[in-house]
């Protein structure tokens, strides 16, 4: 699948904003230029969308969030009047300094009639779900299921990256499961912006385990599987100090890295799914459990790591081959670190009280 990169994206959003108030001009404004439309739904959209993506006024999003959902839409609501009202009347402002608008008076330049911010708010509020509904899928299996492509099992190549939070159940045990939850749900936030920088994908959360993967060419250009976990960890580290107040530890994780031939597919009937089958990712979850036996946070197969080319900051370990379990062959395996992150191999401190 192709990668689209943040810029590209909002070019398209941009372009299909500009359509809408095309499309309104001429259903209601035949003898009005249709780059006027454009130009409003533009400064109207925009603000809203990049509101909804948390580019803009990202703490007060953060903010609205936490309320409940009744008063969260209406607040919403609001901050949608709000940013169109102003977006209308900065573009009517630019349009007759342009001379391209002559109202009959200031006020319909700068004041919104009722059934344009209805089309707006439509216009927006489709594009806000459609985004809501690819961030939740994540862009590659939205767009997958969108256009059917695994509704056929289809072989491909793939990299997994699987994290898991060491002693979680010593975690749960001592500050409860509802704790235990809430240092998970912050751990997996962690993950989010490592992740979608280096192009992949968050699969599935298993437990206290998170399941990353790429197509294999997308995953070692670059090194960018590893590049995505060292920034997890060195993220982990920067903000230490705030692990410990919140949750008296600073997580430590294990980490396996494997890749290789797999069937991906689409499965489920009311709830679909896509899902990935096959040796490489059962090898990469055993991969994962040798980090315990041989003292290492960092696993890669040796398969992989000819596959591409390491960071100068990361180091490699050849641990030589290794049995795994439920697999017919030994595995090569290298422990990875990096000379920036020295802190994580420490034991966690545990504040009490």
């Amino acid at each position: 699948m192709r990668e689209i990169s943040p810029t590209q994206n909002w070019i398209l959003i941009a372009i299909v904003l500009a359509a809408s108030g095309v499309v309104y001009d001429l259903m209601f404004y035949s003898n009005q230029t249709p780059v006027i439309g454009a130009i409003f739904a533009l400064f109207i959209g925009m603000p809203i969308l990049a509101f909804e993506r948390k580019v803009l006024f990202r703490t007060l999003y953060r903010r609205i969030q936490s309320l409940p959902t009744f008063v969260f839409i209406i607040t919403e609501l609001v901050i949608y009047e709000i940013l169109m009202s102003i977006g209308f009347a900065c573009a009517g402002l630019l349009l007759w300094s342009l001379g391209m608008l002559k109202p009959s008076s200031f006020l319909d330049l700068v004041i919104m009639p009722f059934e344009v911010f209805l089309y707006a708010l439509a216009v927006c509020s489709a594009l806000i779900f459609i985004l809501r509904v690819r961030e939740l899928l994540g862009r590659e299996v939205f767009v997958s299921m969108l256009i059917s492509r695994y509704r056929n099992p289809v072989k491909e190549e793939r990299v997994f990256l699987f994290i898991d939070l060491v002693d979680s159940t010593a975690f749960a045990e001592k500050h409860g499961d509802l704790r235990a939850q809430q240092l998970l749900s912050s751990l997996f936030a962690t993950f989010a912006e490592p992740v979608r920088r280096h192009k992949g994908m968050i699969n599935d959360y298993v437990g206290d385990a998170a399941i990353i993967t790429w197509p294999l060419a997308r995953g070692v250009k670059d090194a960018r599987c590893v590049r995505c976990i060292f920034d997890i960890l060195a993220d982990i580290e920067a903000n230490a100090a705030g692990w410990r107040k919140n949750y008296g530890q600073v997580p430590k994780l294990r980490v396996a890295l494997h890749g290789g031939d797999i069937i991906t597919a689409e499965v489920g009937v009311d709830h679909h799914k896509i899902s990935y089958f096959g040796d490489t990712v059962n090898t990469t979850a055993r991969l994962e459990t040798l980090c315990r036996s041989l003292n290492r946070q960092v696993l890669i197969s040796t398969e992989l790591a000819r596959r591409m080319t390491f960071p100068d900051d990361i180091s490699c370990e050849d641990l030589g081959i290794h049995a795994v379990k439920g697999r017919g062959q030994a595995l090569g395996v290298m422990a990875l670190s990096s000379r920036a992150v020295t802190v994580l191999n420490t034991p966690a401190v545990v504040l009490h009280g």
